[in-house]
């Protein structure tokens, strides 16, 4: 039996009154940014008083830990199966920009500007290790990539951050330079930094791409 079939009547109505609450939430952010995030406001707009709401998010961190806690989760499950289907390096790239550029602000509020006061729980960082575990599995399957150097050593007892994933320092380092560098370009052009300058960023992505695989 599905979980959804399995819920009463009032946790339906429930989970229906969250989804709606965080629907609302996006609109805020796509207007005005995380950091104006207002429940009080979103209760306005779905006829609620803010004591009601609350009922149903006691705060706007545990809200925008929700937001949080499905982005990762959509990018996660996006590149793994993505993976699982035997896409390379150069095609789980492709899959990020395409789930970034699907959402921008949702994008952005996971690898953009971090909000003020906000502290994340420790299980957001466990989903969003799931993505560097697909790009690590993915790196590894790549030729060696030439010559120890001294951020190679410098990896070998800093890889905390891999979680616990057994990738030599080569792919660790590889890894790294596909998130950087990628995720550089990604965050530019979804603030708008290139807006103007009259060149395509999904060239420069590729470029950028291209670049990386021949390194």
């Amino acid at each position: 039996m599905a979980k959804s079939d399995a819920q009463t009547p009032r946790e339906r109505y429930r989970t229906q009154v969250r989804e709606e609450i965080k629907e609302h939430a996006w609109e805020q952010i796509a207007t005005a940014g995380a950091s104006a995030l207002s429940l009080n406001a979103i209760a306005k707009r779905m006829g609620m008083s803010g004591p009601a709401l609350y009922r149903y998010y006691a705060s706007r961190d545990e809200l925008i830990t929700e937001l949080i806690r499905d982005a990762y989760r959509s990018l996660a499950d996006r590149l793994h199966s993505a993976f699982a289907e035997g896409a390379d390096l150069a095609a789980l790239a492709h899959t990020l920009r395409a789930w970034a550029l699907e959402d921008p602000q949702r994008y952005l509020l996971i690898y953009g500007t971090p909000v003020p006061g906000y502290h994340a729980p420790d299980d957001i960082t466990s989903i969003s290790s799931e993505t560097m575990t697909t790009l690590l599995d993915a790196c590894a399957k790549l030729p060696s990539d030439g010559p120890a150097t001294p951020f190679d050593a410098h990896l070998a007892d800093h890889r905390g951050w891999a979680d616990g994933h057994p990738a030599p320092p080569g792919v660790l380092h590889r890894a790294l330079r596909f998130w950087t560098r990628l995720h550089g370009v990604l965050s530019l052009e979804l603030a708008g930094h290139f807006t103007g300058m009259g060149f395509d960023p999904a060239l420069l992505f590729a470029a950028e791409l291209d670049d990386l695989l021949a390194h």
